[in-house]
């Protein structure tokens, strides 16, 4: 029986980006693919700078919009829009953006195997065991786990999570009037649930519209979409897809690796906690596992994880807790210069939110608003 350098489960942006990095190197790489490409994925589907920089140097990138107007609005109210001298967001069906990079990842010498399904790992310090769902077993000396945050493999290396979210998503085809008021533009909407927040996306033909929310409060998170939806003019429309799926946040100190099973993008919990931004998190972190197997130090994963990605991820709860808190604050903020400024940096990939949140005015204001939290918190209780 083969035994592979290493197999990579999962076929979508973490899982191939792993896949490429190794296979470049030399190193013998299968994917194992429950789904058949091009498939359809639950996603918003924007890129942010950082996902460009690290898709542009494997594919040609698959954009239906680039977006240089942002609307923001409170829970359908005082709204505002901001534009930008450049592209801020590139808009990708993640059917076509996924496939490319598939054909990147045989490009460079892996092996992708599709409808295929895992259904337990096992492994010894020798290597890893893949028990398939039709009773073969695949054998690898390294595995890397990039098959969603309900996946075997994240079960395998026990990945906690310390935020959980429902996101409910729509693809809406718009006829051509529609297509053209949206070309160019996106809107972002503060929801009335604390954390939350729904977005509408132009992707030529269609709108990718959605919602997302704190999991547990799933009847308030269906009746704002109702109701965004309605507030758009688009409840008539028949969706293309009508999907929802749970994003969860790994906590600070959960495993990244068991052995030879390494895990990236959602299997390791990896996204921003406040946006709910994935993809960034899932190109970096399959690469740089791609890297430390090729390397062969799997040890050097779990330091550049948190190194560089677990910083903004810190910065990421941070900013939603007070997101959660102040609502109307953050709002108000976004529209003064200094707010859209720090807006667009992060959407164009130059400045993360960790720096952004170290810089003294700003923890200033963090300070003052944590202040007037504990103050409400105070009243409220003597009031009880």
């Amino acid at each position: 029986m083969i035994i592979w350098d290493l197999v990579v489960v999962g076929g979508g942006p973490a899982g191939l980006s792993a896949a490429h990095a190794a296979a470049r190197a030399g190193v013998r790489t299968l994917v194992v693919e429950r789904a058949t490409h091009p498939r359809y994925k639950t996603c918003g589907g924007g890129l942010i700078g950082t996902s460009l920089a690290e898709a542009t140097d494997r594919i040609d990138v698959p954009v239906h919009d680039r977006v240089d107007h942002v609307m923001f609005t409170r829970d359908g109210r005082r709204g505002f829009t901001r534009r930008h001298t450049g592209p801020l967001v590139a808009m990708v069906r993640r059917e076509e953006f996924d496939d490319r990079l598939r054909a990147a990842a045989v490009a460079a010498g892996a092996e992708v195997r599709e409808g295929v399904a895992v259904r337990a790992v096992e492994q010894d310090p020798d290597e890893v065991r893949l028990r398939l769902a039709d009773g073969d077993t695949v054998r690898a000396r390294a595995v890397i786990g990039a098959d969603g945050s309900s996946g075997v493999t994240a079960r395998h290396v026990g990945v906690a999570h310390r935020q959980v979210d429902l996101g409910l998503e729509l693809e809406l085809p718009v006829p051509p009037a529609e297509q053209e008021r949206w070309r160019g533009r996106l809107l972002l909407d503060w929801g009335p649930v604390p954390g939350s927040y729904a977005w509408v996306f132009p992707k030529g033909d269609r709108l990718t519209v959605g919602v997302i929310s704190a999991r547990g409060d799933g009847e308030r998170t269906r009746a704002y979409l109702r109701d965004f939806v309605a507030r758009l003019g688009l409840s008539g429309v028949t969706p293309e897809h009508d999907s929802g799926h749970l994003t969860r946040c790994r906590t600070e100190d959960s495993p990244l690796r068991r052995g030879r099973v390494l895990v990236a993008g959602d299997a390791a919990g990896l996204l921003e906690p406040w946006s709910r931004e994935g993809i960034s998190y899932a190109l970096r972190s399959g690469r740089l596992a791609g890297q430390a197997v090729a390397g062969g130090d799997l040890a050097t994963y779990e330091q550049e994880i948190h190194r560089h990605l677990m910083p903004e991820m810190r910065a990421g709860h941070r900013l939603l807790e007070v997101f959660a808190r102040w609502p109307d604050v953050f709002h108000a903020l976004l529209a003064t210069p200094p707010g859209w400024r720090m807006f667009a940096r992060f959407c164009e990939g130059r400045a993360s939110f960790d720096r952004t949140l170290s810089r003294r005015p700003v923890r200033a204001g963090l300070a003052l608003l944590d202040g007037l939290s504990a103050r409400r918190a105070k009243a409220a209780e003597a009031r009880s």
